[in-house]
């Protein structure tokens, strides 16, 4: 088994927030659309530890963790022609998108806003400071992610 890896998710909390995760237990890690973060979704492993980022919130931030327990998940939404996220060109023989399942691990006692990541962290460090960066999943690095832990425990 290869070293556990951190992610960060993100996730519109109107959408799945960290309360639905924790109500839920698990959830798949749907509706990803774009060809760098499906990638990056695709190389996660069992128990990688994935940073749960509300977007689009005010204010945005990490509001919590989470722990991938199943990959290589077929998308089942780009099937779905009443989904946002249908892909007419994906095809149960050649599907495009795969993602993960993930199960709540923990609501951050303390949680991060944006504004407290950039004080503290540079776009190298957490790549979802870069300016213009719109993906949904990015790697962290492990020195980060103990510093991200410590600040919100």
């Amino acid at each position: 088994m290869d070293v556990m890896k951190y992610w960060l998710y993100k996730s519109e909390p109107s959408d799945y927030s960290i309360d639905d995760l924790a109500r839920d237990g698990s959830t798949i890690w749907d509706g990803v659309r774009n060809y760098i973060a499906r990638n990056y979704l695709t190389q996660a492993e069992v128990g990688d530890l994935p940073f749960f980022y509300h977007s689009s919130a005010k204010p945005p931030g990490l509001a919590g963790l989470a722990r991938v327990i199943e990959t290589m998940v077929v998308d089942p939404t780009q099937f779905d022609p009443l989904s946002k996220y249908f892909d007419q060109t994906a095809t149960a023989d050649k599907p495009r998108w795969h993602t993960v399942t993930v199960e709540f691990v923990e609501k951050f006692p303390i949680f991060i806003p944006l504004d407290q990541l950039r004080a503290a962290f540079s776009p190298d460090e957490l790549p979802i400071l870069r300016r213009g960066s719109r993906l949904s999943v990015t790697p962290v690095p492990e020195s980060t992610a103990q510093r991200l832990l410590e600040n919100a425990r």
